[in-house]
């Protein structure tokens, strides 16, 4: 593939561009589209935690208790927590089985000369199920040491923050990749880079609304980053 010799781009001019792509109606119709999507299924999500917490808990001290004014509040409180923990698995899932979209406007209007292979629909649904399965795995088998460091104050949240960036760094990067599987395999974006962008979304997702746009814009500023690096090689 011919890639236009292209200045290095630091990851926040990379996030730069990508969120000033969101002004552009097809890109805002589909950032909109992705983040509903990633709602209802967060909530779902939840709303399936919810009910498996209060079934433990009723199992454990009794129907009643989970009846009453305890039991909706907890119930409350498990669908919020539920929501929270659900929504970067299943936001990086909704964006990356609408990836090709994604990474098609960021080309199409910052690299018109790219020649990108047209990805079937079923080999997103693959590459999202495997993300989201990668990120589930990776949180449960974190979970643990997050609890253990819980006392800290701090030391569970650096645990999911250096866990999720080093996933997320790979995710988006290859959501790029699989549009160029024959041209870009060895396109380099190395383990730092890839590391610091993740860590950057990880970031947009701790804040709130903001983390609504995390995933999408993620996925734009990632397309500069590999493309640029591409270039470069």
């Amino acid at each position: 593939m011919s890639i236009a010799r292209s200045a290095p781009v630091s990851i926040p001019t990379a996030f730069a561009l990508a969120f000033g792509q969101l002004t552009q109606r097809r890109v805002l119709l589909l950032l909109l589209k992705c983040i509903a999507l990633a709602l209802v299924l967060s909530v779902a999500v939840a709303a399936g935690f919810s009910a498996a917490l209060l079934w433990g808990v009723a199992a454990v001290v009794g129907d009643a208790w989970v009846e009453g004014g305890a039991g909706t509040a907890l119930r409350v409180v498990a669908t919020v927590l539920g929501v929270w923990l659900a929504w970067r698995v299943v936001a990086m899932a909704v964006v990356q089985f609408y990836a090709d979209d994604v990474v098609a406007a960021v080309e199409a209007r910052h690299y018109p000369a790219l020649r990108p292979r047209e990805v079937p629909l079923r080999e997103q649904a693959v590459q999202a199920g495997r993300g989201a399965m990668r990120a589930l795995i990776a949180n449960l088998v974190a979970l643990p040491f997050a609890l253990a460091l819980l006392f800290t104050g701090v030391g569970t949240a650096i645990v999911f923050a250096v866990v999720n960036a080093w996933l997320l760094g790979r995710e988006l990067r290859d959501m790029v990749w699989l549009r160029h599987a024959v041209d870009l395999t060895d396109a380099p974006l190395g383990p730092l880079s890839r590391f610091l962008l993740g860590f950057a979304v990880v970031g947009l997702l701790a804040v709130p609304f903001v983390n609504l746009l995390a995933p999408f814009v993620g996925a734009a500023a990632a397309t500069h980053m590999v493309h640029r690096a591409a270039a470069r090689h």
